[in-house]
């Protein structure tokens, strides 16, 4: 699987010049992993292992998205906008 460019994504998402680790950064990297892993998965059927990475990815991006949506409804849709994530 080819690597992702988180610095560019980061770059997108971050609220400061030093932010690596808020939740819309880190969401927009999971996102970008997700979909990479979901082509991953079409050409590969068999492979279990990455489908259960796969799972773990959605279910903490999951979680990030309902902490944002309790904390920050705007930053919240913005964020769905964004990515272009249904909800």
């Amino acid at each position: 699987m080819s690597q992702i460019d988180k610095k560019a994504i980061r770059q997108q998402f971050q609220r400061h010049e030093r932010d690596t680790g808020s939740s819309e950064v880190q969401i927009a990297v999971l996102s970008k992993e997700i979909e990479m892993l979901t082509e991953h998965l079409k050409a590969n059927k068999k492979d279990h292992s990455s489908r259960y990475g796969l799972i773990r990815k959605v279910n903490t991006r999951r979680s990030l998205l309902d902490y944002i949506k309790r904390e920050d409804e705007a930053l919240y849709q913005k964020i769905l906008k964004d990515l272009s994530l249904r909800r």
